[in-house]
């Protein structure tokens, strides 16, 4: 990833509790600001310095006062005051704010435009450098009665960052300082195969008994490091974990921002490269003259050579068993890529299954040059970077059968107790080399304490939670491949009595407010920082009585059971690759492996006894 065209003033990382657990000032950048606003005939640079981090904390929770949240509304309401966000009346100023600086000496000033992106419990505020022309316009954006959606002529916020690709720039630099101090830098999985396949008959024999070759992940060739548990600078262990908070490796944080933005302008924000680059170095040997070292290879690769490939899936769908509603599936996949290869070879990756796949959306990495797709086929021509990474992400439709089909019925025959019925066929229609390696379903109760259950399904084992039965129709270890089979499960489920109490007069008092999805976690009303959404969900659980016998099992909800699974051996919609018409230029002795696996998203089967949400499709023309 690059920052093209952005460069970073101040990053600032805070806690729920409004302190600053991390800032990062580019003294550089802010050179540059000052010369710029000077450029312009005005002392108002003197009067706008970089703020302490304390000040800096105290406008934002000034600002979250203000606006209600931390990232507020995004709209005009009644409650809005010229010159705060609000008044601006645009959703991005949830996500692009401003913050008052008050000083003890002289005026006050504003910081414009900080980019706020919340991970875990911290938020994370980026500064970057804009022109005195966009300041100056979004200033008088504060000011006007006719801001945001209702403004028709020029000069209203989506013109004016239009002309900011810095915002772009520090957006994403949030977004991989988030990924940081929540130790989500793990590359994408590629999988491959821990045994070689003699395919036919043999494979369909062993598949079918659970003992086929079964793909595994393949780890990347540099071990990212992992989030320490040290605590911010400044605050003790105790208040760190405080609230949920989770602790992050500064030192690691400043090493990624010393490698990936020098001097505050970010050339490489990939944090497996700029780790690579800081464990391994550059890589000595000499290009040939005629060829130029992508950004998103910083060193060459030297060993054992091939190539792997993987489609992943994930299978979303919504069945309901009924004539009147339609079932719905939706695949949503990527298909990733790892490279062993020396030298800067160019790789020729041919598509097919496009036309049976009906490819909705697809997006590529910044290495790929995709062709216009023709005759069901498209061909990506890239020269891959070091590596696990996503070579492309899509969306279609599923092109078979669901892996799990069926009906789940459940009704309540008293208070306390209720009869369920699953009749499910599983695999129907799918032939080797698919495998179901799992396939478990659960049947969630969120307001009611499951007291027992009776009933023994047709194939596999159940277990029973405190809210919750589970069915494991497929155990890992043993497959299901080369045949389906049918799945039954009648029984009944007991709950434990409902106690009746008043609902709270706390849960009474709280503000419409505090349903906003980032609600403050910090409220009075809260015990020991837990976040508001949980506390508002126990007092649900435990105070509101259910609503009657037709829908005892969910607060004015609905019933369903979820499927979880994962098969591997094929793709849910068609969209392939085949390994053998793979090229790399200059051709070199490479071995290609492409392997496949599909597991279940939200895989619902719906209570055809009860209700159930559905949304009306137009229809094709």
């Amino acid at each position: 990833m690059s920052g093209g065209g952005c460069s970073v003033r101040a990053i600032w990382i805070l806690t729920p509790h409004d302190a600053v657990a991390f800032s990062r000032r580019f003294a550089v950048v802010e050179k540059r600001w000052r010369v710029e606003w000077e450029a312009e005939g005005g002392a108002r640079a003197e009067m706008m310095p970089l703020p302490a981090d304390y000040e800096v904390a105290a406008a934002f929770a000034e600002r979250r006062r203000r606006e209600g949240t931390a990232r507020g509304s995004g709209i005009r309401t009644s409650m809005s005051s010229a010159g705060s966000d609000s008044w601006v009346d645009d959703p991005i100023t949830r996500h692009i704010i401003s913050l008052h600086i008050d000083k003890e000496e002289g005026e006050g000033f504003m910081l414009w435009p900080v980019v706020l992106q919340k991970r875990g419990s911290y938020y994370i505020l980026v500064l970057p450098l804009v022109d005195p022309q966009s300041f100056k316009a979004y200033e008088s954006l504060l000011k006007r009665s006719d801001c945001g959606s209702s403004a028709k002529e020029k000069g209203n916020l989506s013109s004016i960052l239009l002309n900011l690709p810095c915002i772009t720039g520090a957006l994403m630099v949030a977004h991989v300082i988030g990924d940081i101090i929540t130790g989500d830098t793990a590359e994408p999985e590629v999988i491959v195969s821990t045994g070689p396949s003699v395919g036919g008959l043999l494979d369909s024999l062993t598949g079918s008994i659970g003992i086929s070759a079964r793909p595994k992940p393949i780890a990347a060739p540099v071990a990212a490091p992992t989030a320490s548990i040290s605590s911010p600078v400044g605050a003790p262990q105790s208040e760190s974990l405080k609230g949920g908070m989770r602790p992050f490796d500064k030192d690691l944080l400043r090493n990624f921002i010393l490698g990936a933005m020098p001097f505050g302008t970010p050339q490489d924000l990939n944090y497996a490269n700029v780790t690579s680059v800081r464990t391994t170095g550059f890589s000595a040997d000499p290009l040939p003259t005629d060829q130029k070292q992508p950004a998103w290879k910083p060193y060459l690769y030297k060993g054992r050579q091939r190539t792997l490939f993987s489609s992943l899936e994930t299978l979303n769908a919504a069945l309901y068993d009924r004539d009147d509603v339609q079932d719905f599936l939706s695949v949503s996949g990527q298909v990733t890529c790892r490279a062993e290869l020396e030298g800067l070879p160019d790789v020729s990756l041919p598509l097919s299954g496009l036309k049976a796949a009906r490819v909705e959306v697809s997006s590529f990495h910044h290495c790929v040059q995709a062709s216009e797709p023709t005759n069901d086929k498209q061909t990506l021509i890239f020269q891959p970077p070091l590596g696990n990474f996503v070579l492309m992400h899509y969306q279609a439709s599923c092109n078979m059968d669901p892996p799990v089909k069926g009906f789940y019925q459940l009704s309540m025959v008293s208070e306390n107790e209720g009869a369920f019925l699953f009749k499910l066929r599983l695999m129907e229609g799918y032939k080797s080399p698919f495998l179901m390696e799992f396939c478990m379903v659960t049947m969630p109760f969120p307001r009611r304490r499951v007291a027992s259950y009776d009933g023994n399904p047709s194939v596999g084992t159940v277990s029973m939670t405190e809210h919750s039965i589970e069915w494991r129709i497929v155990s890992s270890g043993r497959g299901l491949s080369g045949r389906s089979i049918e799945a039954t499960f009648s029984g009944t489920v007991r709950f434990h009595p409902i106690t009746i109490q008043r609902v709270n007069s706390s849960f009474r008092s709280v503000p419409s407010t505090a349903f906003v999805e980032d609600s403050d976690s910090e409220q009075d009303n809260t015990k020991n920082g837990a976040n508001l959404d949980d506390y508002l969900m126990e007092k649900m659980n435990k105070d509101l009585q259910a609503v009657n016998l037709e829908e005892p099992l969910s607060w004015q909800a609905y019933n369903y059971a979820k499927v979880s699974f994962k098969i591997v051996g094929g793709t849910l919609s068609g969209l392939t690759i085949d390994p053998k018409s793979v090229t790399i230029y200059p051709s070199v002795k490479a071995p290609v492996e492409y392997s496949m696996q599909a597991s279940s998203g939200d895989y619902i089967l719906w209570n055809t006894l009860g209700k159930c949400p559905s949304a009306a499709l137009p229809k094709l023309l």
